[in-house]
């Protein structure tokens, strides 16, 4: 049995701080790589364009350099126009940029590039000769899509979505760099205070084990979902 000296409650909340973090990070990304995918699809030059441009940066950047490019750059930036208010209007005003706020926003915004791609090819997948027919059939293009689009799309995107997910759910471990109480954080101050880093780093690889186990579970049942129909395609 480990012995974390008085430290399990903040280990347990660090937790939980983790898995909101990765929920709404995920949030974010599935938005960001629908519209993604959208725009690099679309014959529009311009989104495609923004697209490919947004594309291109998050996986030429490094995600701890984003991080805390979003951080505390981004702190930088609002201490900037905060004083510009004050200088051109008289109005004091502090905008403090929140960790877990940058966290969401930067991990969401490194998966929506992912993410993107993930959609994209699940949407060219989709055959087109049972959108035609469902047209021919005189369904509606929104029950177009709830019946028929979206599940084979779904089908397609599944693989990628979970090793997505996984890649998100470890990555979350980079905002103890920018002083969020997630687990690594509260484990790397507990190390520091006891000299036991292995009983601490230990307790957060099987928490982290934990979820991804559980994660794989359900995008298996998932998988047996959207491949309902395929024989010999179900994992």
């Amino acid at each position: 049995m480990l012995n974390l000296h008085g430290y399990g409650v903040r280990l347990v909340e660090g937790a939980l701080v983790t898995i909101e973090l990765a929920a709404a990070s995920l949030i974010i990304a599935v938005l960001l790589g629908l519209v993604t995918a959208s725009a690099k699809l679309s014959k529009r030059r311009l989104p495609h364009l923004l697209a490919t441009l947004y594309t291109t940066l998050i996986r030429g950047v490094p995600d701890l350099v984003l991080m805390m490019l979003f951080f505390f750059g981004g702190q930088m930036l609002m201490n900037d126009v905060s004083d510009w208010l004050y200088a051109r209007f008289g109005l004091d005003l502090f905008i403090n940029i929140d960790a877990f706020i940058a966290g969401v926003l930067t991990i969401g915004l490194i998966f929506g590039a992912y993410m993107g791609e993930t959609f994209r090819g699940a949407i060219q997948a989709v055959d087109e000769g049972q959108l035609e027919a469902a047209t021919a059939c005189g369904m509606s293009q929104a029950l177009i899509f709830r019946r028929i689009r979206f599940p084979l799309m779904m089908r397609h995107a599944l693989p990628g979505l979970s090793n997505n997910w996984l890649v998100l759910l470890k990555t979350t471990a980079l905002v103890s760099v920018i002083g969020l109480s997630d687990m690594v954080h509260v484990a790397t101050q507990a190390s520091k205070a006891t000299l036991e880093p292995f009983t601490f780093m230990l307790f957060v690889g099987a928490i982290y084990l934990l979820l991804t186990s559980l994660s794989e579970w359900v995008f298996k049942r998932l998988t047996r979902k959207y491949n309902a129909g395929f024989a010999g395609e179900e994992s």
